[in-house]
């Protein structure tokens, strides 16, 4: 499979994870986006250029591509289009004036159409997806935080906000938005004292009818770091749902700040 796959690479730990199981895979860097190239078959890719893609791609007998890492929405030239690009223009423009979600499905949409398997990077690499239980730290002495916090995120799935809510004492103390995760516990570390007690839980999951194969969640030594500058007692994920990317360093930060790490 290896030969014949393709990892699109954003930001983040995930395509280089995946590089590093499949030495034989094309590993696609997208202008603008700063990654490391791992592997000896590379292809510099535009985003103004999807012809050009889609050519390199079946020239080089690709049958699957993986979404991996972290992408931020692309500022699109039209000048610079390719003749492909212009046809789908009015397909990507439509969905990128709405949620993630619809955005994603319709890149989904594209790839299938030129004959691309879409895998996920959970179904290259199943051990990266979190199993119910805890996996680190103390076990919690309530779970209530984290239920409060998984039914925020069921009851905000249909609006396609976020994958993730800080919850404190049954409060919600911030929702992730388009800004991401960090900029979410980036303002509940703001939070005045007297607006919020001790504890408190960061919960992430997909959002229902998420396609996972290309926005699974995901959390690693950074997520961490950013929960132990919020103060906060823990972090719990959807089992099944969440990938931990870099686990051991990801459990030993998670160990070293005093937190948990608990798989609903």
């Amino acid at each position: 499979m290896s030969a014949t796959l393709a990892i699109l690479a954003g930001y983040g730990a995930l395509p280089q994870m995946l590089a590093a199981a499949n030495h034989e895979a094309l590993f696609v860097s997208f202008e603008g986006v700063e990654v490391n190239v791992p592997l000896p078959r590379h292809f510099a890719a535009s985003f103004n250029q999807f012809g050009t893609l889609f050519d390199t791609l079946h020239a080089g007998g690709i049958t699957a591509v993986c979404f991996a890492g972290a992408m931020t929405r692309p500022a699109l030239n039209p000048a610079a289009f390719d003749v492909q690009t212009m046809q789908l223009a009015p397909r990507l423009m439509g969905a990128m004036a709405g949620g993630d979600d619809g955005l994603l499905r319709e890149i989904i949409a594209v790839f299938e159409e030129q004959g691309f398997e879409v895998l996920g990077a959970h179904q290259i690499l199943p051990e990266l997806v979190a199993k119910s239980g805890l996996i680190a730290g103390k076990t919690p002495d309530s779970d209530s935080d984290a239920k409060r916090g998984l039914d925020i995120l069921a009851a905000l799935s249909g609006m396609d906000v976020g994958q993730g809510v800080v919850v404190a004492n049954g409060l919600c103390l911030g929702v992730e938005t388009l800004q991401g995760t960090d900029a979410m516990l980036g303002f509940v570390a703001a939070t005045p004292a007297n607006l919020r007690q001790s504890g408190g839980v960061f919960v992430k999951a997909a959002k229902q009818g998420q396609d996972l194969r290309v926005d699974m969640p995901a959390i690693g030594p950074d997520t961490v770091a950013s929960v132990a500058s919020a103060k906060l007692a823990g972090i719990v994920i959807a089992a099944d749902q969440v990938m931990i990317l870099e686990r051991a360093k990801t459990i030993k930060a998670v160990e070293a700040a005093g937190l948990f790490l608990l798989a609903l």
